[in-house]
């Protein structure tokens, strides 16, 4: 009787190894360089219910962007499907475009997706900025390099802006600019403790638990309170960038450092707002 348990048991296991290897041989490692749903009637009707749950929030209905950039320009741009498969599979790095894991989001899932994209995607890409973004690097020099970093230079009390190109739509970058938008990324937000002489401390909240409260201040040093030790704590709510209205910049100088952080891709073809 043992002797049967072991064939049977070999059987399985032999059975168990083929099938591992069919679905490996079935799966490759990479995924295609081309759509293989592109143009698929099914694929794409699916595509769009999957994007206006989990993309449209970001992207907007039109996929022309709010918070994250317009994506019907992707392709005229020159990005191929397998490298937009691979954006929305892994994330981007240092912005809020999310990573896509397996099994929850399958291969079939981001093929459908980008299948419906690309019917809304136009044959060339627009025309450029009216703003020259050379003027903008020097705003942005003048104005913002205290507090973001772009590529190894500037401040760190806000996000980093290497990749705000890719990142953030122009509107949206335009109303956080004037003052606009109501949000505020996770570890960015401003929050006042008054300590018991009378201090004040302002600066950035990184993190926070029931006891304590961990800021970025000010001059970027990063301290942790006990909230016991603070006659207050007070969440601002906002962001601690200062609004810049027409007064401080005009229409034609957003435009101009507008161009710019459009520019910001994560590599070093953007004009260098340190040589200016």
């Amino acid at each position: 009787m043992k002797w049967l348990h072991l064939v049977l048991a070999v059987l399985v296991l032999g059975a168990a190894d083929v099938v591992a290897q069919d679905v490996f041989l079935k799966i490759p490692a990479d995924p295609p360089t081309k759509n293989p749903l592109e143009g698929n009637a099914e694929a794409i009707t699916a595509g769009m219910g999957t994007y206006r749950v989990r993309c449209a929030d970001c992207h907007g209905m039109d996929a022309r962007g709010i918070r994250g950039p317009d994506i019907t320009q992707v392709w005229a741009k020159g990005r191929t499907d397998a490298a937009l498969f691979r954006t929305i599979r892994t994330g981007v790095p240092n912005t809020e475009m999310p990573a896509h894991p397996a099994p929850r989001t399958t291969d079939t899932d981001i093929w459908r997706i980008l299948a419906y994209l690309k019917t809304m995607a136009p044959a060339t890409a627009e025309g450029p900025s009216s703003g020259n973004a050379s003027a903008g690097a020097g705003l942005f020099a003048t104005n913002c390099v205290a507090c973001h970093r772009v590529g190894t230079s500037g401040g760190h009390l806000g996000p980093d802006l290497t990749r705000i190109g890719v990142a953030r739509a122009r509107a949206a970058l335009a109303r956080q600019i004037r003052g606009n938008m109501p949000d505020v990324r996770a570890g960015y937000q401003s929050v006042t403790l008054a300590a018991p002489d009378g201090k004040e401390i302002r600066g950035v909240k990184k993190n926070e638990d029931q006891f304590s409260v961990q800021v970025m201040d000010t001059r970027e040093r990063i301290q942790g309170y006990l909230r016991d030790d603070m006659k207050s704590v007070t969440d601002e709510n906002k962001s601690m960038m200062p609004v810049f209205g027409p007064d401080k910049l005009t229409d034609a100088q957003l435009d101009d450092l507008l161009a710019y952080l459009e520019s910001l891709q994560g590599n070093d073809a953007a004009p260098s707002a340190a040589n200016r």
